[in-house]
């Protein structure tokens, strides 16, 4: 198998080594793991990218025509925060990529979804000078606000370099391009989502996502699964690594278990 993480912002692919290193003990190696980063978010969007969420779909798509043209069997997508915006769009438009699909974010396809104050800021004029004052506050302070959000110190000493310029731009872009009613639009072709097993993470302390109802809501439209993890928020992956881990192999054993007995009938 191949489970394929995608994160989102403001984040690197750090985020989910806790998790990885807990997947470990239910048998999920390094190699079974890819962990992509979206242009802009860790890695340098490249010339010309305008990181609007189509481009970003686009990526993510060619990312995936490349492990499958390069032997992987099958692949299982994870997003988190933007990154589980990401995978919904191939969910929805290019199921033939994959074999499953999971997102923490799903409520914000619900047509009543409100962008969190941040993303509000940033989706106006004003936005330009808020990302400023992000990317050039002391490293110091910035690992110390979001280790105590939730990433912890050492996930947060490994981002806080890669919150840049570079990637303050795509962050304006992306959720500029991403105000409503874009998202609601999107959400009009959740259903199609339900072409592949989904599971939808609603991390029970998690306040930018819409909440429980909305998770719940859009899950069911989309034909998916939901897993409600108490006692974490945004960043569960490093918040309780053993809980992800447990709950993400659950998932992939789901699906294991569900394969063997499609091919057993």
């Amino acid at each position: 198998m191949t489970l394929v993480l995608v994160h989102g912002n403001p984040e690197t692919t750090a985020i989910w080594d806790p998790m990885r290193a807990a997947l470990e003990r239910h048998g999920i190696g390094p190699s079974d793991v890819v962990a992509l980063s979206p242009p802009g978010f860790g890695v340098p969007a490249p010339d010309g990218f305008g990181a609007t969420m189509n481009e970003y779909r686009d990526w993510l798509a060619a990312e995936l025509e490349q492990l499958l043209a390069a032997g992987a069997e099958h692949v299982d997508l994870l997003g988190h925060d933007w990154g589980g915006g990401h995978v919904m769009r191939i969910a929805m438009e290019r199921p033939d990529l994959i074999r499953s699909w999971c997102t923490d974010v799903i409520g914000l396809f619900d047509p009543d979804y409100v962008w969190h104050d941040a993303a509000q800021l940033w989706q106006t004029p004003e936005g330009d000078a808020s990302i400023e004052r992000m990317i050039s506050r002391p490293d110091a302070e910035r690992v110390a606000f979001y280790a105590g959000l939730g990433m912890g110190p050492e996930v947060a000493e490994a981002v806080v370099p890669h919150i840049n310029a570079d990637m303050g731009r795509c962050i304006l872009a992306l959720y500029r391009d991403a105000a409503q009613p874009a998202m609601a639009d999107l959400g009009f072709n959740i259903a199609a989502a339900g072409r592949r097993p989904g599971l939808c993470i609603l991390a029970a302390g998690d306040h930018f996502t819409g909440g429980g109802v909305m998770h719940r809501r859009i899950a069911t439209r989309a034909g998916a699964r939901v897993t409600e993890l108490l006692d974490v928020g945004h960043w569960w992956m490093c918040e309780n690594p053993g809980l992800a881990a447990h709950t993400v192999a659950s998932w992939l054993a789901s699906l294991d278990r569900a394969a063997t007995a499609q091919a057993n009938d």
